[in-house]
């Protein structure tokens, strides 16, 4: 959320196209969270990355918008929102087109970092505005149709990246920004009217390098470990011990500065500091699943991109449809009992994964999707909702931007771990069943009439291909089962949650910065 002050009230006959122009940045960065999954595939191709490697492409993107999520205020108070919110889109757009261009994997990790540290901004500088041109009895509406264009990425995402990589290329993915970034930047320059700036405002470099510098640290060591065989790379213990490093010195930095970048207030409040657990295991869950999803589909499954998309897309209708029931049943029930119902069909569906093969239905994938999705729609309003009910208003806008900021780590290191985790579980799947094909098992020996015969070289190349599949499934489906186990893990953690007195204004669209 952004501090700086207030711009002037807006002529009545702007606000709907103001509302227009902020949208159309918004529903820009949401659509890059999802819009690549589905094409990945093709960009693993075409930069010749490994399985592992090319969820960097995603990882990049999410940890650079964790890390410039929190000074977002800080930027806005100094330099004026209006303006630091053109240099974001021109910035995000500009990004968008050199991941278009990449020619290797190098290069296509670094814009995307680029893309996600200028897109940062433009979630929570886009609803200061909208929450400065609507009156406080019309800010209710305002969000839910903020929320709602948050909400569009992941519905639409999937589906137009679909398309337009099995119709044009994987590129236009990322040249898709183009067209919708000038019309939000042209809307914006005519009518949104600048804020005042404050000369004094001050971040506190320090922590936030500290923070910057040990999330950076924790990413790549994540995401380099399983290449680099973990500890026994030299490049990875620095990693670990720079990222150790780091965030003991923002621990003690934040303890004992008069003001750091951190508040460490926040944690005095339990219902915020079990808050930020749930954010984090909900941040694994939903994105390492979506990671998963898209090779699965198309790899394992021989999915055209463009179907990939669509039965993907459902997820985010669920979550949408459930968004606006939960909407209405807040205040009449208990916010935990929504949570535990949340968590509980995220769980379910997690848990009919683990017995998915490449032969699962069309319908199958659908229908879980949607109901994973209707999971995570129970979640997002209720746990935001509790996180911010007992914390004192002055300290909503710090708690704000460190919640985000845990449910993006959450994101990041979830693809890294089930990643890591499949290339694995793989290797070690292969080696136990392999162990098995020998000339002395006799179930090979009908086997070798259709060319599966041990014996031959043809017979074993065609033997380790199907191990190698049979492996792949099984590590799917440990995946789907760490993820389902975390999700009930936390459920014991509701009991923790105190029920507020009575439930204040919150800005429940800010769980989706």
């Amino acid at each position: 959320m952004s501090n700086a002050p207030a711009s002037p009230a807006a002529p009545i006959a702007n606000r709907g196209a103001i509302t227009a122009c902020v949208i159309l940045a918004v529903i820009m960065q949401a659509l890059d969270t999802t819009i690549a999954n589905v094409a990945l595939p093709y960009i693993q191709g075409s930069v010749s990355a490994s399985a592992d490697q090319i969820n960097w492409v995603l990882t990049s993107y999410i940890v650079a918008a964790a890390i410039m999520t929190p000074p977002s205020g800080f930027l806005a108070a100094k330099f004026g929102r209006k303006r630091v919110l053109l240099v974001a889109i021109v910035g995000f757009v500009v990004a968008s087109v050199l991941c278009g261009l990449a020619q290797s994997l190098n290069q296509i990790v670094a814009f995307r970092l680029l893309q996600g540290l200028f897109g940062a901004s433009l979630v929570p500088l886009s609803q200061g505005i909208l929450l400065d041109i609507y009156t406080v009895e019309e800010r209710g509406s305002a969000m839910a149709l903020f929320g709602v264009s948050v909400m569009v990425g992941p519905v639409l995402g999937p589906v137009i990246g679909g398309w337009l990589t099995d119709n044009i290329s994987w590129r236009w993915v990322f040249y898709i920004n183009v067209p919708i970034g000038a019309l939000a930047f042209m809307g914006i320059v005519v009518f949104v009217t600048e804020t005042k700036r404050d000369l004094l405002a001050k971040l506190d470099w320090f922590g936030f390098g500290m923070m910057s510098l040990g999330i950076a640290a924790l990413q790549l060591f994540l995401d380099r470990g399983e290449q680099l065989d973990w500890f026994s790379s030299g490049e990875i213990v620095i990693e670990a011990l720079i990222c150790a490093a780091a965030f003991y010195l923002l621990v003690v930095h934040t303890l004992t500065a008069e003001k750091s970048f951190v508040n460490p207030k926040l944690f005095l409040d339990q219902n915020f500091s079990i808050s930020m657990i749930f954010i984090f295991v909900i941040g694994i869950t939903y994105l390492a699943s979506l990671a998963l999803m898209t090779p699965y589909l198309q790899t394992l499954m021989g999915y055209p991109v463009i179907t990939a998309g669509i039965v993907m897309g459902p997820r985010g209708l669920g979550t949408m449809l459930c968004m606006f029931i939960v909407g209405r049943l807040i205040g009449k029930v208990d916010t935990r009992l929504l949570l535990v119902l949340g968590l509980g069909l995220t769980a379910w569906a997690m848990y009919d994964m683990t017995g998915w093969t490449p032969d699962v239905s069309q319908w199958t994938i659908v229908s879980v999707g949607f109901i994973q999705g209707a999971g995570l729609g129970f979640l997002f309003v209720p746990l935001t909702t509790i996180a911010f009910a007992t914390l004192p208003a002055h300290m909503r806008g710090d708690g704000t931007g460190l919640y985000n900021l845990s449910r993006n780590i959450g994101s990041s290191v979830g693809i890294s771990i089930v990643s890591a985790l499949i290339v694995e579980n793989t290797q070690s799947n292969h080696e136990s069943i392999a162990a098995y094909v020998t000339p002395f098992n006799h179930a090979f020996n009908a086997a070798a009439a259709q060319g599966l015969s041990p014996l031959t070289a043809a017979g074993r190349a065609s033997l380790n291909e199907i191990i190698t599949l049979q492996s792949t499934i099984i590590a799917y489906m440990d995946d789907f089962k760490l993820l389902m186990l975390m999700s009930l893990a936390v459920i014991p953690l509701v009991l923790l949650l105190r029920k507020p007195k009575a439930a204040p204004a919150i800005d429940h669209s800010a769980v989706m910065e």
